[in-house]
């Protein structure tokens, strides 16, 4: 496994565990879905592109820290506190490529889905002490299988 668990390190990096998740649920949250997904300019016809990157340092709000990460396309999307569409909104994917640390399971999607990836939003929402990190649906990780072949299960879930 790729998540060790240290107090000191960088602060970019993954999600904010079973603490976040605690927080999160005892914080107001719009009963938002996820953004409209707008794909990037010309990627309609574009295949998606994701890679496993080992020794890649990320470390979130809480001290959770991975060196493995899934760097994929990505849709435009809301980032929510914990794998629900009706959790608080912490941050906002606005760029592609994007990387994504882990992935559990949570609320399905319209498409059944239930697979959410654990990431740090480029813009933060709300709750600034997590900085942007929080969960995204499956559907805005452009990649045909869903949990991404490699990447591991967020350890807190």
């Amino acid at each position: 496994m790729h998540v060790v668990m240290s107090a000191r390190g960088k602060r970019r990096t993954a999600l904010a565990g079973a603490a976040l998740c605690l927080t999160l649920a005892a914080a107001p949250g719009p009963a938002a879905q996820a953004s409209p997904a707008a794909p990037r300019a010309g990627s309609a016809d574009a295949a998606a592109t994701c890679s496993l990157r080992q020794n890649q340092p990320h470390r979130d709000t809480l001290g959770n820290a991975f060196s493995l990460d899934l760097y994929c396309d990505n849709l435009v999307s809301d980032t929510f506190g914990r794998p629900a569409f009706n959790a608080p909104v912490t941050g906002r994917l606005k760029l592609s490529p994007s990387w994504f640390v882990c992935w559990t399971e949570g609320d399905a999607a319209p498409d059944g889905n239930k697979v959410w990836y654990y990431t740090q939003g480029d813009e933060v929402v709300s709750l600034p002490g997590i900085k942007g990190w929080g969960m995204v649906p499956a559907r805005v990780v452009e990649t045909q299988k869903h949990p991404y072949p490699g990447l591991p299960r967020c350890p807190w879930f």
